[in-house]
C-alpha cells in the first residue's frame, strides 16, 4: 500500500483465500478498496516447493483465474482515478440506541458483536451515569487510542465510551479508575493475530484492598468480582473502541483463546512476596496503585514447587518448553518464590532473572528452525539487529539464550495452598498509573 500510495508503483498483494475479507477490509479503511490483490489456497506451511509452485501455476481459488495472469495484469495495468481515491469513513455513532424490549436490546448487543457472546448488564444512561461517578475526568475526555494490528487505523474513545462498556462488563463504579488505566494503555485485549493471543493484566499498590481484589487462593478463577469483571470490561472495551473484534475480519485468531473472557486479570500477592512488587520493579512506589499490561497470553508450562535435588533441570525443561518467540513471565505461588530463595538463593529478583536467562538455551540450529522465530525474528537478524545478528552467527550446535533478559518477568501471586506455578508465555507492554484516573 505504501508503495502505490506514497509512489505511485503498481503492485500486487498476494495472500492465501482465507484472508479474503480481512486484507479487503484493510485496503478499504486506508483509502485503497481496488488495491490489487491476489489469492493463493491455504494452508502454505508444511507444503513442498512442487506443491507451493502449484499454486502460483493454478488458478486464484476466489475468481478461478490464472494466478500469474491475475499479477501480470495488476502490475501493468494503469492506474485510474478510483485506485487511489481517498477513504471517507463516518466514525460518529448515535449516543443512544432506539428503546426497545430488554429482549430485542440484548439481541442487538448480540447480533452487532458489541459483547463477548454472554450476558450483558445493558448500558443504561443511569447506570453510565453511576459509572462516570467512580472517577474526576470529565465524559467527554479523551482517553486512549486503539487498534486490533497496525495495518488498521487507531480508534480514538472518551471516558463516557468506556464507562459504557464497563457497564455492560458488570463492573462497580469504584472498579472504573483500574478500568479507565487499561483503556488508556492503548493496548488491546483483543488484538487480531491468527496465533490467538488474549491479555494478562496484573493490578498492585493499595487500590488491590480498595477493590477487594484477589491475590491469594483462586486469584487467576472466575471467584472474584473484581477481578472478573475489570478483566472483562477490558476485552469489551478493546473490541468496541478499536473498531470491531469479528472472526474472520477484523479477528482472525484461528484457534481463539478462553483467555480472552476476562483477560487473566488478578492483583500481585505483594504482603507474601519476597522480593518487590512488579510496578516498584517499574518505577512506581509501594504507595502507587498501577495495573501492568501483557500481551501474547497463549502459552503455559505448569508444574508444583521446586525439587531439592533437580529442579534447576525441570525449570530448564519448563523454559525449553516454551516458543522461544514468546518470552516468559513466571507466575509464581508464595510458597514457590521461597523456594527459589531457599534452593536457589536468589535473594534479589535480578538473581533469580539472570539465573532464567541463562538457563534458557538452545542448540542454534534447532532456535532458527522455529516458526516463529523464522517469520518475525529471522528478518530483523539479517537486518544486523542485535542481539537476534549475533545468534545468527552461531554455529548450529551452539547454546544460544532463548529469551532476552529484559523481556523476562516474575510476579507472585497464589493462596499457598500448594507450591503450584506457571509459566506464562507472554510480552510485558507497560504499566500505567491507577490514581491518575480516580
Amino acid at each position: 500500500m505504501t508503495i502505490e500510495s506514497k509512489y505511485g508503483v503498481p503492485t500486487v498483494a498476494l495472500h492465501t483465500d482465507k484472508f479474503d475479507r480481512v486484507v479487503h477490509s484493510v485496503a478499504a479503511t486506508n483509502g485503497m478498496g481496488r488495491l490489487r490483490q491476489v489469492f493463493v489456497p491455504q494452508p502454505v506451511m508444511g507444503k513442498s516447493a512442487r506443491e507451493l509452485r502449484a499454486y502460483v501455476d493454478g488458478n486464484d481459488p476466489l475468481t478461478g483465474r490464472q494466478v500469474m495472469l491475475e499479477v501480470v495484469e495488476g502490475l501493468t495495468r494503469p492506474f485510474d482515478d478510483g485506485d487511489l481515491g481517498p477513504a471517507e469513513f463516518d466514525r460518529s455513532t448515535p449516543r443512544l440506541v432506539e428503546p426497545d424490549t430488554e429482549e430485542n436490546l440484548h439481541r442487538l448487543f448480540l447480533d452487532n458483536h458489541w459483547t463477548d457472546c454472554l450476558p450483558i448488564v445493558l448500558p443504561s444512561e443511569e447506570r453510565v451515569a453511576a459509572m462516570l461517578a467512580g472517577t474526576r475526568r470529565k465524559p467527554n475526555e479523551i482517553v486512549g487510542r486503539m487498534r486490533p494490528t497496525h495495518f488498521r487505523e487507531a480508534w480514538e474513545y472518551t471516558v463516557e465510551k468506556v464507562a459504557v462498556n464497563a457497564v455492560m462488563a458488570g463492573a462497580r463504579p469504584e472498579y472504573f479508575p483500574v478500568i479507565l488505566a487499561l483503556a488508556a494503555t492503548g493496548v488491546s485485549a483483543r488484538g487480531s493475530t491468527t496465533s490467538s493471543m488474549a491479555a494478562m493484566a496484573v493490578v498492585n499498590g493499595p487500590v488491590r484492598h480498595e477493590l477487594g481484589m484477589n491475590a491469594g487462593t483462586g486469584a487467576l478463577a472466575p471467584y472474584n468480582h473484581a477481578n472478573a469483571t475489570i478483566g472483562r470490561a477490558y476485552g469489551l472495551l478493546s473490541q468496541n473502541l478499536q473498531g470491531g473484534s469479528v472472526p474472520g475480519l477484523t479477528y482472525m485468531g484461528s484457534q481463539g483463546n478462553n483467555y480472552a473472557y476476562n483477560s487473566v486479570t488478578f492483583a500481585e500477592n505483594e504482603e507474601r512476596s519476597p522480593w518487590e512488587p512488579f510496578h516498584v520493579q517499574h518505577g512506581f512506589r509501594r504507595t502507587d496503585s498501577a495495573v501492568s499490561v501483557f500481551t501474547g497470553c497463549r502459552s503455559t508450562a505448569f508444574t508444583l514447587g521446586l525439587r531439592e535435588r533437580h529442579w534447576r533441570e525441570h525449570v530448564g525443561n519448563m523454559l525449553r518448553g516454551m516458543d522461544p518467540h514468546t518470552p516468559p513471565t513466571l507466575l509464581l505461588d508464595p510458597i514457590t518464590a521461597r523456594q527459589f530463595i531457599d534452593r536457589g538463593g536468589f535473594l534479589k529478583m535480578d538473581a533469580l532473572i539472570d539465573w532464567l536467562y541463562d538457563t534458557a538455551r538452545m542448540p542454534a540450529g534447532e532456535y532458527w528452525d522455529y516458526q516463529l522465530v523464522q517469520n518475525y525474528i529471522y528478518p530483523r537478524a539479517t537486518f544486523g539487529e542485535e542481539p537476534w545478528a549475533s545468534k545468527l552467527k552461531a554455529a548450529p550446535d551452539e547454546l544460544i539464550p532463548m529469551f532476552r533478559r529484559e523481556d523476562i518477568h516474575v510476579v507472585v501471586v497464589g493462596g499457598e495452598t500448594n507450591g503450584y506455578w506457571r509459566i506464562m508465555g507472554c510480552t510485558y507492554q507497560k504499566t500505567v498509573s491507577v490514581d491518575e484516573w480516580r
